[in-house]
């Protein structure tokens, strides 16, 4: 006669291991996803142009014996300045690609997590909300200030390096400051900003369309509404129009609206709080009995 043996379950006595940082894996994920998919390694190469052309325009400067025979009084039109940095980093083109960048690449990190029901799986493990939330944002975060930040310092030692003096950083020793901040409030408030739209939807698709149609829609309705209402305060309702205030103050130039550069600091705070807020209520993570 065959044994009957009874099948049940044990309990674990082990001791779960916190690692440092839980919240990693999510990030290291999330971005060979992104690279994983059709046509992004394309976008993120496009991303380096923008700089290749700015570093193009620092060596004609520092070689202007070069190139004077193309553009008469040369000695004056080209001149690297704060300002040029200030243009670079907030000229709507360059920037729009930041956001394209971002439509691939961070629509469906809360999205499809939603479609597939993945937050049980996510906090069945000892990870909190806000590893969750935070592995999620570090790729944005990584994306943005890999195509700013690097690129910035890298075009601020060429300009040292071709000039072949320390003179340009004596000048202005702010300007390396400026730039990480500028990136640092970028990628912060792009971060949220994707974030927050990835969670209101569980399709990516649709996800990816209202990253777009946001950021464009939002300068849109700014422009018409400064038409109608024949007030400056209307650019407020622009993301770009914001970043390029604070990019302005941030690198020490005028700025090109008669708005206080307080108030776009406020807009992208309520953006960046607003979007905390609805992530709190989207995201439901459950306890981890050890």
């Amino acid at each position: 006669m065959a044994t009957i043996r009874e099948k049940g379950y044990y309990h674990w006595d082990g001791r779960l291991e916190e690692r440092r940082f839980p919240w990693w894996p999510i990030t290291r994920t999330g971005i060979q996803l992104a690279f994983k998919k059709k046509g992004f390694r394309f976008l993120f190469a496009g991303q380096f142009l923008p700089p290749v052309i700015f570093m193009a325009v620092i060596y004609a400067s520092e070689n202007l014996e070069n190139f004077k025979f193309m553009v008469r009084g040369s000695d004056r039109i080209i001149s690297i300045t704060p300002g040029s940095f200030k243009f670079f980093f907030t000229f709507g083109p360059v920037v729009f690609l930041c956001v394209m960048m971002l439509v691939f690449a961070g629509a469906g990190l809360i999205a499809d997590d939603l479609k597939h029901n993945s937050l049980q799986v996510y906090f069945s493990r000892p990870l909190r909300k806000r590893d969750y939330l935070l592995g999620k944002m570090a790729v944005v975060l990584f994306f943005v200030l890999i195509v700013t930040l690097v690129p910035g310092l890298l075009l601020v030692l060429s300009k040292l390096v071709l000039s072949g003096s320390l003179r340009f950083f004596l000048e202005y020793p702010w300007l390396v400051l400026s730039i990480l901040g500028y990136s640092v409030v970028l990628a912060v408030v792009f971060a949220f900003y994707t974030l927050l739209l990835s969670a209101l939807n569980k399709n990516s698709r649709f996800v990816m369309i209202m990253i777009f149609l946001t950021y464009i829609f939002s300068d849109i309705l700014s422009a018409l509404l400064r038409e109608t209402f024949r007030t400056p305060y209307m650019i407020l309702v622009s993301i770009r129009a914001n970043l390029e205030q604070v990019g302005a103050f941030l690198f020490a130039q005028k700025s090109a609206y008669p708005v206080p550069v307080g108030w776009s600091f406020v807009v992208l705070a309520a953006l960046c709080a607003l979007s905390a807020v609805v992530l709190n209520t989207k995201i439901r993570s459950v306890e981890v009995v050890k």
